[in-house]
């Protein structure tokens, strides 16, 4: 097997581990934030394992921690936001974080946007306010807004680990990300209280930490070195595409006409520029 086919293989794992999110979180009858320390203290353990095996040394330096921090607040506020509105609006909201990295480049780093990422930044709102067109009621809504601000800390994420070249120093500020999740998550879920954690609970929590997010970090490290950034990407996809299935299939959640149309264009804006950026970079 090919390095090319075994990085896609390994892609596509990641994606369809990813998806499983949603769906394990909607059936964990416990607060948010308790939900996101607890997995992301065993995420914690499988990375720091997998650094362990791999030989590579814990670091946390001025890359790593920001890299991380931007990461705890991507997961943080994703499990919140599963929880305040649909699954789909949660992950689909979570995928703005191109079109944040086009703002957040043009405001603070100097750059200029070309005038087709000023139109992918257009398009990709106008699906989002889609979004809110579906969910009148005040929790859904906010829901949405948290789900956008995990995007904002996706996008935050994407531009810091773009400065990253090391492979231990990536890993770090994963393991860092975990970290801090757990560290904030479980006292503040704790005293914030409505924490059923049955025997079902208990199971579903450990899969969130081992399967949908620990493993599926080590393959994504692996799959980043075989395969192109955008074959990362445009596969990473899957993610997003199932999990609304999932919870549609087992949990009867249906988004609605105007949150479907919305993250069609959301979804198509990003497949869109992730190809037409590769494109330009190679010209």
């Amino acid at each position: 097997m090919s390095n090319k086919r075994k990085g896609e293989l390994l892609m596509v794992a990641c994606a369809v581990m990813w998806s499983i999110g949603g769906i394990l979180m909607k059936y964990i009858d416990c607060n948010p934030f308790f939900i996101a320390g607890g997995r992301s203290l065993i995420s914690s353990m499988v990375v720091l394992l997998y650094m362990y095996t791999s030989k590579m040394k814990v670091q946390f330096n001025r890359q790593s921690v920001p890299a991380g921090l931007s990461l705890c607040g991507c997961v943080t506020c994703f499990v919140c936001a599963n929880k305040m509105t649909t699954a789909a609006n949660a992950i689909v909201l979570q995928y703005v974080s191109p079109a944040v990295v086009l703002i957040i480049s043009a405001l603070f780093l100097g750059q200029k946007l070309r005038k087709m990422e000023v139109g992918v930044v257009a398009l990709t709102f106008s699906g989002i306010l889609l979004f809110f067109m579906d969910e009148l009621d005040l929790g859904s809504m906010a829901g949405n807004f948290v789900a956008i601000i995990s995007g904002t800390f996706m996008g935050a994420m994407f531009i810091f680990n773009a400065k990253i070249d090391d492979m231990a120093v990536k890993m770090s500020g994963i393991l860092f990300a975990h970290m801090m999740t757990a560290l904030i998550g479980l006292p503040v879920g704790i005293v914030s209280g409505h924490v059923n954690l049955d025997g079902r609970a208990v199971i579903f929590l450990v899969i969130l930490g081992i399967v949908q997010l620990g493993i599926p970090y080590v393959l994504f490290a692996k799959a980043s070195s075989l395969i192109s950034p955008l074959s990362c990407s445009l596969l990473g996809m899957i993610e997003p595409l199932l999990n609304p299935v999932w919870v549609a299939l087992f949990y009867g959640e249906i988004p609605g006409i105007f949150a479907l149309t919305g993250g069609i264009i959301v979804l198509g804006a990003v497949i869109f520029y992730n190809i037409w950026d590769e494109k330009c970079s190679k010209s």
